[in-house]
């Protein structure tokens, strides 16, 4: 998205779980600030055509793409449509996700393997496909939306967590290979908070009460608009909210105490008063219709959204803070040792 003659291109995006929630906002922030022509993935069709409309409202073009993010197939069919549309993709966005809520002895293998498809392997595949149309140019960007989840797991959520561990360390392995290769594609992750979207109505759960946000509660829309700067500015990852980074900070430093802070306070803290509704549709294998909107149902008070970049720095302090909290514990107990 890089000016050409002193003159913005608007640029030709490629979201995946647009249908809803980020996704959904995301592209109807890319919409309204640079009305770009927008790819819109997802698995309901119903659900894409009203995205669809609210984007072309807000002066960008779309393209509904109905499928599932597990088939990569469909996902390299789809990214041919929208350059056959709108010419090269700029930018490719996953945000795709299903999870299940439940302790890990009552998640299926089959639930399990779900979760990883679509999560996991769906962003892995989106990665590649964009990179099959990139590397011919050496140019773009792809931005994965990830999680603090990514680096410090919490109870009830072992499936989604895991998912988002696994697609950190395939960027990883990517971010090297795009230096070696002296390339020019923009590559980014941005790690999330608590975000108010329709996953806590429409995901599968095995709780015995439904499922809200853990800490502080962001809206789709500031997530969105962070997702665009991210995106025309990309570093090597973005951490969104001070919860996000005292997650990931906190384990980096003392990963023994935030198992027993969560064992605590992370059960209770991801179930409401309401009892769940035995049986009731979830979006595992199929959408849900009629659930399909930007935010979820919990009505909060504005949060300031925090957007810190590069994290590699803050990383580093914390991993240097961890090393000299060791050799002093180690110190203190050879000390001890040696009386």
């Amino acid at each position: 998205m890089q000016p050409t003659n002193g003159v913005q291109k608007s640029p030709v995006i490629c979201i995946t779980g647009a249908s809803a929630g980020v996704g959904r906002a995301t592209a109807l922030a890319f919409a309204a600030y640079r009305k770009a022509s927008i790819g819109l993935i997802a698995r309901s069709s119903d659900a894409l055509e009203e995205v669809k409309a609210e984007v072309e409202r807000l002066g960008g073009r779309a393209l509904v793409l109905p499928l599932d993010v597990a088939d990569p197939d469909a996902l390299e069919a789809a990214a041919d449509r929208v350059e056959d549309a709108f010419g090269p993709i700029d930018v490719w966005i996953n945000v795709a996700m299903v999870t299940v809520f439940g302790p890990v002895h009552a998640v299926t293998p089959e639930e399990l393997k779900r979760v990883t498809e679509v999560t996991y392997l769906g962003s892995a595949y989106g990665i590649q496909t964009a990179l099959r149309r990139m590397r011919l140019r050496d140019s773009g960007t792809i931005l994965q939306v990830g999680s603090a989840l990514a680096y410090r797991s919490i109870p009830l959520q072992s499936a989604y967590c895991a998912a988002k561990h696994a697609i950190t360390g395939f960027i990883d392995s990517l971010h090297s290979e795009l230096i070696h290769d002296n390339s020019r594609i923009g590559l980014t992750t941005v790690h999330l908070p608590a975000v108010n979207t329709p996953q806590f109505d429409w995901a599968r759960s095995h709780m015995p009460r439904r499922a809200r946000p853990m800490g502080t509660i962001f809206q789709p829309e500031d997530i969105a608009r962070a997702i665009l700067h991210a995106a025309e500015t990309p570093r090597r990852e973005y951490w969104l909210g001070g919860s996000a980074m005292q997650a990931i900070l906190g384990n980096f430093l003392a990963p023994g105490f935030a198992d027993r802070y969560l064992a605590d306070t992370a059960v209770e803290g991801q179930m409401t008063e309401e009892r769940e509704i035995p049986g009731r549709p979830d979006n595992l294998y199929h959408p849900v219709d009629g659930l399909h909107r930007t935010r979820g149902r919990f009505g909060l008070p504005h949060n300031n959204l925090r957007l810190t970049a590069p994290s590699g720095a803050a990383r580093g302090l914390a991993m240097a803070a961890g090393l000299i909290l060791a050799g002093g514990l180690g110190f203190m107990m050879s000390r001890a040792t040696h009386r």
